[in-house]
């Protein structure tokens, strides 16, 4: 018989939680060739507040754009910000103290060719879904924008996660995320 999740400590449902994600957004990359398949770790600032976040995010095959030197790559990721404690006590639709889950799907931009030094720049963008609602991130949907470096085994990112002022209130969540690869 199973266990209500009620009934479980939060640190094993966030784990199983995790677990479940990492291993969908891998099988789903065998499904296309060659994933990069990254472990994000970093903090989530919203109105001054700080949080953890963690993701995990696959990149696929580059592609042109035309005959251009600019390439793109699809680009999933899923997600995890903790809630936080809020400082006032006034009464709103929407708290500070729910965690967020998120899945996102979309692009990567590049600009050059491997041998150049702005390569490892990229810039992506992804329309994501989540669960939780917070001041910062009160709809269903998001728009996930990020500026990052990427090594051959690491990367370091900006991350920006907000609704566009299409629902309010729209504070949004802005990360500094360190990234390491996983597998090959």
């Amino acid at each position: 018989m199973p266990v209500p999740h009620r009934f479980l400590p939060a640190n094993v449902l966030l784990l199983a939680r995790t677990g479940i994600a990492l291993l969908l957004l891998m099988v789903a990359g065998t499904c296309v060739a060659a994933p990069r398949i990254e472990l994000q770790l970093g903090r989530s600032y919203s109105s001054s507040r700080g949080a953890a976040a963690v993701f995990a995010e696959g990149t696929f095959s580059k592609r042109s754009i035309g005959s251009s030197r600019f390439t793109w790559t699809p680009d999933v990721s899923a997600g995890w910000i903790d809630g936080r404690v809020a400082r006032s006590r006034r009464r709103t639709r929407y708290s500070t103290t729910d965690s967020i889950w998120l899945v996102a799907a979309g692009a990567r931009f590049r600009y050059g060719s491997p041998g150049d030094w702005y390569h490892h720049l990229f810039f992506s963008f992804q329309p994501a879904l989540h669960a939780g609602r917070t001041r910062a991130l009160s709809s269903a949907y998001e728009f996930v924008s990020t500026l990052g470096w990427q090594a051959k085994r690491f990367s370091v990112q900006v991350r920006h996660i907000s609704n566009g002022s299409l629902h309010e209130p729209n504070c949004g969540e802005t990360m500094l995320l360190v990234g390491v690869r996983i597998g090959p």
